[in-house]
């Protein structure tokens, strides 16, 4: 799975969407994280085909929406996701919110398609670490992920321990914090240091923290800028005052009261 990639939440304009993820394409980023609930599948599968770039070379992921969860509902719900992407398989399946009621019928599912080769890994989101721990007391194939908010106001460092006890890799959704964390003084100081925007810096901080990152943008300039992660390194000292940043804040909402009636 590439460490990093492209977010399409809230893209929902059709020649915009193409666009963006042919723009992602071309600047080497090999990740797209679609989900049902986005209404962007199609576009997905429609951009990816586009490219020209062999579909094995593309890490897909997708998720199952609330109100389609359960057992069975799942299995249904992967088939209407495979036909709007126009694939064969995803690369990775997720629960999209620890739904109280069928969170673990719905994971059941996806071990399912997991044995059938439908999806090529196994995984959850929005998972805390007592959702996790009803999943692997029966799951026969732990999650291989667990997509999470976090950025520097939101590290989640518990979590993230739990996860890299149990092999689970995280992957970070907002891992810029919605743009709330561009502005930190703290950041802006690092930026200026290094010759880096305060958006590359805290995607580096993340890299170097070995979180999965899938910054979304539409802006051609911001996704280029976006993946020039890879020619620097943040200092130790600079990593720790970032990590001092932390105020448990969140920009999306909490796993444990989230509406399940959206």
């Amino acid at each position: 799975m590439p460490r990093f990639g492209l977010g399409v939440y809230k893209m929902t304009d059709h020649e915009e969407t193409l666009q963006s993820i042919d723009t992602a394409l071309k600047f080497g980023y090999r990740a797209i994280d679609t989900a049902s609930l986005y209404g962007n599948e199609a576009e997905v599968g429609e951009a990816i085909r586009y490219s020209g770039i062999p579909r094995e070379h593309i890490f897909v992921t997708t998720k199952v929406w609330n109100n389609d969860q359960g057992y069975d509902e799942t299995l249904r719900a992967f088939e209407v996701s495979l036909k709007k992407l126009k694939m064969d398989y995803v690369d990775l399946y997720l629960t999209h919110w620890a739904v109280p009621e069928t969170f673990e019928e719905t994971y059941r599912a996806i071990e399912r398609l997991y044995d059938e080769k439908l999806i090529r890994a196994t995984g959850v989101s929005n998972h805390h670490e007592h959702h996790l721990e009803k999943i692997l007391a029966k799951a026969n194939i732990a999650p291989m992920v667990n997509q999470v908010e976090m950025h520097p106001y939101l590290q989640q460092q518990a979590l993230s321990a739990y996860c890299h006890e149990h092999q689970i890799a995280v992957t970070a959704w907002s891992p810029l914090g919605r743009g709330g964390v561009l502005d930190d003084s703290t950041i802006l100081e690092i930026s200026k240091e290094i010759g880096k925007t305060t958006a590359q810096v805290v995607l580096r901080w993340h890299l170097q923290n070995d979180t999965l990152i899938i910054p979304k943008s539409v802006t051609p300039s911001r996704i280029e800028e976006n993946a020039q992660i890879f020619d620097f390194e943040l200092t130790q000292t600079q990593m720790e005052k970032i990590a001092s940043l932390n105020r448990n804040q969140r920009f999306g909402q909490d796993p444990d009261h989230f509406k399940f009636d959206f």
